[in-house]
């Protein structure tokens, strides 16, 4: 009897192909959007591992120091039994890309890439000394191919995109830090009894990285906001899912009240119909996994791009197949479908064997579903409010955002309800007075897909309010802080010195960009010291400051903080402030730093060099009226490197490039959330327009001629549509409330002004209009086109 019962409902599938493809594509759409972000993110999480992990199998601890770590630390650190290896870092910037060149000690480093241990082993000077080679990934080797000013180059799997490792003393000379140490690496494995490293090298701090390492902290926030966007396409896709399995329930209903009155137990009927739905779940899961793998390919060069651009994170532009993120989209579908079918399976769990006979049986439930829904709406809201209020950080953003949109959606049908009952209550004529009332009864069936509209419009206006907000702050921001028309780096001291004297007689200012690094409320910082100038008086984007400000920093006396170490540390205007161990200021102002992660301070240049002696020398911004031909001069007459040369065109240019590929992928995935959107729309309407003809054989038989109703029909799903973008735009102004205020503050640290776009609320609302007349067209040319005999036998059928 078992296998009797499959066949018998396997063959609706048969007899229906179209809603087979309609509810495998939905699940599809939902699994490969979902799959891309996890395997994106999975990939970028691998390759700041592979960073993290570069000497070792997994990071080590370090020593650092301000100012650096000393040879004689070191020395100091060996003869008492330490297994420590020096290490130093910097920036390269070499044909237009920036390279971060790592120089160790081979001989002590804790471990090593392959391909540098194999040639330390087959010959020692491929890779000891100055004149020795040096090792960087194959992608990046083949970006460098002829590049001046670089040691022969050899490809080194293991070593991640972006950087270069060398022999330490190859790096100094390259860096022009002849006696540089940045940090130094503890071995896993030490003697015991060692004496403790404070009273060896007391001016040494011991840190020890977290998982992943800093880099993969900086960027949780970006991860969270792709898993979030991947979250709400799945959901829209779910919404196509659903109104698919309960068409098919619902079209079965003659179906399993005879398998039920033939002696088909109801626990084993339940069972094969969720055997059923979990197999097609399996087949939709493991396309949409590949449809994902595709997607991913195309997105992460973006994504590359952005955290390149965003935080310096270099990750590999290929993608891995990798099982985590695959079975984790397996298990998604999984989920989704059983979450998508459970009211369809609870109703006929609990409804009564004769009760599926009854045509409006289920319309009676789903009635009743709307105002539990509406109920459970409200209570989102209220959670997600108490959520933001309970945890500030970036979990109560996101609970708040979706408890906002989920219970926006949840409340709709009853909106559209209530609207639409006031609109039959003021209907006079017979006609209008059935028009109301019948698209009031569509509700139930059209709720979904009208959900996900409302949900993918609200994300695009949100969205799209967000990002618009932020150019606009971004461009203006640039304008000001890239006052400067030349920006210009030494390779050593004794050239920047030369560079200055060089530039004082043709350049109206030169402006010294010099910086140290220290650690302000317990993370990695950047303080920076500026000559008094105009430029920075008349330009720099303050946020709030004291009065006399400008003149207290330029004496030394007070510092400026960025605006993310400000809301991190909770600094206020005139507190005190230790920028380095025994130099402390207080805070005279505060300013905007969009785009950087860590905390920054300014102070004044003399008073930073007194602090730090061996502060390098080496930026400096240029103030010409002629810069172009100033920049002639610098590479003729002084012979610098052309790449050592930007201007502020190429900055700008640079910076809003990285802006816009920063919302490459966020765009993206909205674009195909509203398509997902639409997808659902048609669907229903499909669904719909095979259940309609009992309410429109009576119209028709008054008179009104199929043409006609199918105008009718089609005047009706664009004003749905469009009710439902008229609600979208205060929901979606609402979520770039919540992103800008809210989620941007605990993600990034800063705060962006929201601005409003007019012309972004009529785009949404045409989009909507016309995925509605879109969707609905294929129904509406089949009502047209239906034939007399078919509306007559609705009146011989027993419903």
């Amino acid at each position: 009897m078992i296998r009797t019962a499959l066949g018998a409902l396997l063959s609706h599938w048969r007899r229906r192909p179209g809603q087979l493809a309609t509810l495998l594509i939905g699940l599809m759409l939902a699994t490969a959007l979902f799959s891309a972000v996890q395997a994106i993110n999975t990939e970028a999480r691998a390759s700041y591992g592979r960073a993290a992990a570069l000497f070792g199998g997994a990071p080590l601890d370090s020593l650092r120091a301000e100012g650096g770590v000393t040879l004689a630390d070191y020395a100091a650190l060996r003869r008492a039994g330490w297994r420590v290896s020096p290490v130093l870092e910097g920036d390269l910037r070499v044909t237009g890309q920036s390279l971060r060149l790592i120089g160790i000690d081979p001989l002590t480093a804790p471990a090593l890439p392959s391909a540098i241990g194999a040639a330390l082993t087959r010959a020692p000077t491929d890779i000891l000394g100055t004149g020795a080679m040096a090792f960087t990934a194959p992608q990046t080797l083949a970006t460098l191919e002829g590049a001046a000013g670089l040691p022969p180059l050899r490809a080194a799997e293991g070593i991640p995109p972006g950087r270069i490792i060398a022999d330490i003393a190859l790096a100094a000379r390259l860096l022009g830090q002849p006696s540089g140490i940045t940090r130094l690496v503890l071995a896993p494995e030490q003697p015991s009894n060692l004496p403790p490293i404070a009273e060896i090298a007391p001016g040494l701090t011991r840190e020890t990285p977290e998982a992943g390492g800093d880099i993969a902290r900086l960027t949780d926030s970006f991860h969270l906001n792709l898993t979030a966007f991947g979250l709400l396409s799945f959901a829209v896709g779910l919404f196509i899912v659903h109104g698919a399995i309960g068409l098919a329930f619902e079209q079965r209903r003659p179906m399993l009240r005879s398998l039920r009155a033939l002696g088909v137990p109801l626990r084993s009927l339940i069972a094969l119909l969720l055997a059923e739905i979990m197999t097609l779940a399996l087949i939709a899961g493991a396309l949409g996994v590949t449809l994902g793998y595709l997607v991913a390919g195309a997105l992460l060069p973006d994504v590359a791009a952005t955290l390149r651009g965003l935080y310096g994170a270099e990750v590999s532009g290929g993608l891995q197949f990798r099982p985590a993120w695959a079975l984790g989209g397996l298990a998604v579908a999984l989920g989704g479908a059983a979450l998508a079918s459970g009211s369809s399976l609870w109703r006929v769990a609990q409804m009564p064997l004769l009760s599926a006979a009854q045509p409006r049986a289920w319309a009676r439930a789903s009635g009743a579903a709307l105002r539990r829904q509406a109920l459970a709406g409200a209570a989102l809201f209220a959670l997600g409010l108490l959520a933001s209020l309970a945890l500030p950080s970036l979990t109560g953003g996101f609970a708040l955002l979706a408890g906002l949109l989920i219970g926006a959606a949840l409340i709709l049908p009853m909106l559209l309800t209530a609207g639409l009952a006031l609109g039959q209550s003021r209907a006079k004529a017979g006609l209008p007075q059935w028009l109301w009332a019948d698209t009031r009864q569509q509700v139930p069936g059209l709720s979904l897909a009208l959900m996900a509209l409302l949900l993918a419009l609200a994300t695009t206006v949100g969205v799209g309010t967000m990002v618009s907000s932020f150019r606009l702050t971004f461009t203006g921001w640039l304008d000001q802080r890239l006052a400067s028309e030349l920006y210009v780096t030494a390779r050593t001291e004794e050239e920047g010195a030369a560079l200055r004297a060089f530039l004082a007689p043709r350049a109206d200012a030169v402006l010294p960009i010099w910086s140290a690094p220290t650690r302000l409320n317990g993370r990695a910082a950047e303080v920076y010291g500026f000559a008094d100038h105009p430029t920075y008086r008349d330009n720099w984007p303050i946020l709030s400051g004291l009065p006399e400000m400008w003149d207290q920093v330029a004496r030394g006396e007070a510092a400026l903080v960025n605006e993310q170490l400000a809301r991190r540390a909770d600094l206020t205007l005139g507190q005190n402030l230790e920028i380095l161990p025994g130099w402390s200021l207080p805070i005279a102002g505060i300013y905007s730093d969009y785009g950087n992660p860590e905390g920054q301070v300014m102070t004044s240049l003399t008073a930073l060099a007194a602090q730090v002696p061996n502060l390098p020398r080496l930026r400096h911004g240029v103030r010409s009226n002629s810069p172009a031909a100033l920049r002639e001069a610098l590479i003729s007459d002084f012979g610098l490197p052309p790449d050592a040369i930007t201007d502020q065109a190429s900055i700008k240019a640079f910076s809003l490039g990285v802006f816009e590929r920063t919302f490459t992928v966020t765009a993206a995935l909205n674009v195909l959330t509203l398509g997902v959107a639409g997808f659902a729309l048609l669907t229903a309407f499909l669904t719909l327009s095979s259940m309609r003809l009992p309410q429109l054989a009576p119209v028709w038989a008054q008179g009104i001629t199929r043409r006609r109703l199918g105008q009718i029909e089609l005047a009706r799903s664009a004003a749905l549509a469009g009710f439902t973008a008229l609600l979208a735009i205060p929901l979606g102004l609402a979520l770039a409330w919540v992103l800008l205020k809210v989620v941007n503050v605990a993600a990034f640290g800063w705060e962006l002004p929201m601005f409003v776009f007019p012309l972004q609320w009529l785009l949404a609302l045409g989009l909507a209009v016309l995925a509605a007349l879109l969707a609905a067209w294929i129904p509406m040319r089949r009502l047209a086109r239906t034939p007399p005999a078919r509306f007559l036998q609705v009146f011989a059928h027993e419903r």
